[in-house]
């Protein structure tokens, strides 16, 4: 549709537009000693989109990123916008093999990376005869001169930023693709459209109250559903985004006092690093508005990050989802609860994102709705503005996504009365014992209660008598010492004696780089030389 007196299509980069013309002089960009004004930020943009136009990249084309959470990785989510194009941010814990299937899958022109990354560039260069040029953004390592290409800032300053911005064919055009973790085979392309991320980075800004006094700090990777959208979000208010390259608890609290921080994401993982940091004794909160997400917190985790003194905000989605699809809002009368049972609430994954409609169910294997008794299992589908397009150049897979006319996210739910849903477990995660289903994350927020445990994961491995059993890997307080035993009678008092592990393992736990504990490496492991009934 084209646009006309009473419409125009959506597109984030009238964030970018507008909050230069407002705030042309207020701090858009901080990270270390660099800060960048709104308007500072429009023109490196424009540059930018300048100098990739002189690349050939044009309508449609495809631009990768591979960088932490620096200046440049935010500006590349204005750029290729501005020529029609799209960008790619690959996560940069991926290895050779991964990146040059996303960058061959993608069809990418121009690959933008950290120089860090270096060597996983250089062993993919050859096997990417798509890309055409390379772009090397340095800044804690010296630029790699053997693989040819600009540094980005020489990149940019070469750029025309009077180069004419190309418009949508449909608010519906694809603006990034983001690959999910493919975990359990090749990864998937998922492509946003213009629509999509504009709404939910809206959505972001009602639900977290981010406005131009907000300061974001940029703990959640921008790889990751695009920062979960807030690139557009803080842009959109004129917020500032405070940018910080990796997530170290001592810099976060560090940069919370320097920089007044407002807001900030993190999984739930982070969140517990925070906590459990020697850093952490002293520390104030209060003033902070922290959105977790990524895998269901704990109600200890929420309660523990309020006691510090920060406000919470649960939400739940997916990479499918443009990241938040539904927030755990707070009730008034919630405020009245003790912090227990307070966080017991909080730890659901809520009701719908309002930009998400009302385009969230829990459904049977028939896609019934189930009953909303807070007990009853099903699956939750989506559907609306902020659900994907599809799987990028994989017709069959968004076929299976979408059956039924809804997005199946593979996550079992209850549904309560209330209208809010409260995930107990991925399908492939449940622990059938002997005919019975246990939620292992219902074991888990269990253990996550005792006093010794920082973090847990629980599995279900093999039983000659009950097929599968879970199994607990524990991360144990550094002081406090336990034992499995321990653990073990801590859940029979607290739940069903077949739900509580039938053994301990104290350890690290294998994560994403985004946070999220991979249960699918622990459960291999377990399960290597057995037939496997609950696939990974």
């Amino acid at each position: 549709m084209e646009p006309s007196v009473s419409y125009e299509p959506l597109t984030p980069l009238t964030f970018l537009d507008r909050s230069a013309m407002v705030y042309p002089d207020k701090t858009a960009v901080v990270y270390g000693d660099t800060n960048y004004t709104y308007a500072q930020l429009h023109e490196r943009v424009l540059q930018l989109a300048g100098a990739l136009q002189q690349a050939g990249v044009r309508k449609g084309d495809r631009v990768a990123y591979m960088a932490p959470n620096l200046p440049p990785t935010l500006e590349g989510h204005f750029g290729p916008m501005h020529l029609g194009a799209v960008l790619v941010a690959i996560n940069t814990r991926l290895g050779p093999r991964e990146v040059s299937y996303i960058l061959n899958h993608s069809g990418a022109k121009v690959l933008v990376f950290d120089s860090e990354y270096a060597a996983t560039i250089r062993a993919v260069k050859s096997e990417t005869p798509n890309i055409g040029t390379f772009v090397q953004v340095v800044d804690t390592q010296p630029k790699a001169d053997d693989i040819p290409g600009p540094d980005y800032e020489s990149f940019i300053a070469a750029g025309d930023p009077n180069t004419p911005r190309v418009a949508l064919d449909d608010e519906r055009d694809t603006v990034a693709i983001n690959y999910t973790s493919g975990t359990t085979g090749d990864p998937k392309g998922v492509a946003y459209h213009s629509r999509g991320a504009y709404l939910n980075a809206l959505g972001n800004a009602i639900e977290m109250s981010v406005s131009w006094r907000s300061r974001y700090l940029w703990t959640v990777p921008m790889f990751h559903c695009n920062g979960w959208c807030f690139t557009w979000t803080v842009t959109a208010v004129g917020g500032t985004h405070v940018c910080l390259r990796r997530a170290d608890p001592n810099d976060i609290y560090r940069l919370i006092r320097e920089e007044g921080i407002t807001h900030f994401g993190a999984a739930p993982t982070v969140l517990t690093s925070l906590y459990a940091s020697p850093d952490a004794a002293g520390q104030a909160l209060s003033g902070v508005t922290i959105a977790t997400g990524g895998a269901p917190p704990a109600p200890h985790v929420i309660k523990t990050m309020e006691a510090m003194g920060a406000s919470v905000y649960h939400l739940y989605g997916l990479t499918e989802t443009y990241g938040p699809n539904t927030v755990c809002e707070i009730q008034p009368h919630w405020l009245n609860m003790s912090p227990d049972d307070r966080a017991l609430e909080m730890a659901r994954q809520g009701v719908p994102h309002v930009t998400a409609g009302m385009g969230v169910r829990v459904v049977d294997e028939q896609m019934n709705d189930v009953p909303q008794d807070g007990e009853t299992m099903g699956e939750i589908v989506m559907q609306g503005n902020t659900v994907m397009s599809g799987y990028y150049a994989d017709p069959e897979g968004t076929a299976t996504a979408f059956r039924g006319g809804w997005f199946h996210s593979g996550d079992l739910a209850v549904w309560h009365d209330s209208g809010y849903i409260e995930i107990k477990d991925r399908a492939k995660d449940i622990i059938i014992s002997g005919g019975e289903n246990i939620s292992s994350q219902e074991v888990e927020k269990v253990i996550m209660e005792h006093p010794a445990v920082l973090e847990t994961c629980v599995v279900g491995v093999p039983d000659a008598k009950w097929g599968e059993v879970p199994k607990a890997f524990v991360v144990k307080r550094e002081e406090v010492q336990v034992t499995g035993e321990e653990i073990i009678a801590f859940c029979r008092e607290r739940i069903a004696h077949f739900k509580a592990p039938k053994y301990v393992e104290f350890g690290d736990l294998p994560k994403t780089s985004t946070g999220k504990i991979q249960k699918f490496v622990l459960r291999e492991r377990e399960w290597a030389g057995h037939k496997q009934r609950v696939k990974g």
